[in-house]
């Protein structure tokens, strides 16, 4: 997450039409991706930064998935925001995605959000890590971004973490593309460092656009034990050593989904 951009507006955000939205993402991630997650319980009262790995490319399904399940148990009247890149809201993004409670993606909404004692998720790997190569699936890489560590110390807050396996073989992903990506100067243009190369239906190789439709991969969720920074690192916690022993936690939890797999896209 960035330090600028557009601050949050959190009264845009309407439980009823989040509650009109739910049947539509239920038949998504239910219906095509057969959805499970386990854990969400754990998510506990008040400000909670919940920081998940990022799967599927440009239709990553982490976000509905979360959602749906975090809806169903505790309702749409507790908020969920979702932090989101700018390019979102261009257009009439802007008011459709506020009502839905997505907002833009840097640390002053981050910790607007937590300090209003909402629940926020982010993605730190980002497009990075929703287009990892098939062969890197199970890994978790926020690319060396600790950000989000920042922003939950300073909020005060616990962190969340929460692993999911499916989403990356929705397609074939190839390649970022990150030597092609600085050849376009991608980073200038769309804030992006990637051009991924994927395979998949109906177009076949892809760098990224169009997106091909994604097979119906079974996603399963799991939520994680919350994580108290204070508690646990003490009252001077070294973020780095934080950011080490979430990606541990949750790297393990990711082995055991992936243990737990029979067959790709099947589960």
């Amino acid at each position: 997450m960035h330090d600028f951009g557009e601050a949050a507006d959190l009264e845009s955000r309407s439980a009823t039409y989040v509650a009109a939205l739910l049947p539509l993402l239920r038949l998504a991630v239910k219906g095509w991706f057969r959805s499970e997650v386990t854990g969400i319980d754990a998510i506990p009262a008040g400000g909670a930064l919940l920081v998940s790995n990022h799967s599927g490319g440009l239709l990553a399904m982490d976000v509905p998935i979360i959602a749906v399940a975090f809806f169903d148990h505790f309702g749409t009247d507790r908020p969920l925001y979702i932090l989101a890149h700018d390019m979102l809201f261009i257009g009439f993004g802007k008011q459709l995605l506020g009502r839905a409670g997505f907002v833009r993606a840097n640390r002053t909404n981050a910790a607007t959000v937590l300090k209003s004692g909402a629940v926020t998720v982010v993605f730190p790997g980002g497009d990075y890590d929703a287009f990892r190569p098939t062969s890197e699936a199970n890994r978790i890489d926020f690319a060396g971004h600790t950000g989000y560590v920042r922003t939950a110390v300073e909020a005060g807050v616990p962190i969340v973490p929460i692993v999911s396996i499916g989403g990356q073989e929705a397609q074939l992903f190839l390649s970022r593309g990150e030597s092609l990506a600085k050849l376009l100067k991608l980073d200038g243009l769309m804030r992006s460092k990637i051009a991924p190369l994927t395979f998949g239906f109906p177009f076949g190789f892809s760098l990224g656009i169009p997106p091909n439709f994604p097979l119906p991969a079974k996603i399963r969720t799991r939520v994680l034990e919350p994580i108290d920074l204070r508690a646990e690192f003490g009252p001077e916690p070294d973020i780095a050593e934080i950011d080490r022993v979430v990606r541990e936690r949750m790297q393990t939890a990711l082995d055991e989904l992936a243990q737990q797999r029979r067959f790709p896209i099947l589960g």
